[in-house]
């Protein structure tokens, strides 16, 4: 799986009223950069199966340069799942999503070996 197809699956996962930053995907992700989780992310074209409104950066705050819209959609759309924003910043400690140890070894193996599917020479 590459770096592009990876970060859309781990957005995809994030639940509604919770938050990751460009930073914490681009770790789970395995990518180096959270610059290169942004321009990924700004090149969605599936927001509604892939929620990028819901990654912030480190601070709580929107991208001013958010592709649907800017800075103030990604605001009422976070809002809209009833995420709390004080002065335009998410309350990480309240929604910062936090993926148990198990799922980023799932993301450290589909980085590796992408999606699983049927073993061959076993029947379900």
């Amino acid at each position: 799986m590459n770096n592009r197809e990876l970060v859309y699956k781990i957005v995809s996962l994030i639940p509604k009223g919770k938050v990751l930053t460009y930073a914490a995907l681009a770790k789970l992700a395995g990518v180096k950069s959270p610059r290169l989780v942004g321009k990924i992310l700004h090149q969605n074209k599936d927001p509604k199966n892939i929620p990028c409104h819901r990654v912030v950066n480190s601070r709580g705050e929107a991208a001013t340069n958010y592709a649907f819209g800017g800075a103030g959609d990604q605001l009422k759309k976070l809002r809209a799942e009833r995420i709390e924003t004080i002065k335009s910043r998410v309350n990480l400690t309240k929604h910062l999503w936090q993926p148990i140890n198990c799922l980023s070894s799932y993301f450290k193996l589909l980085r590796n070996y992408s999606e699983p599917g049927l073993l061959s020479g076993k029947e379900n």
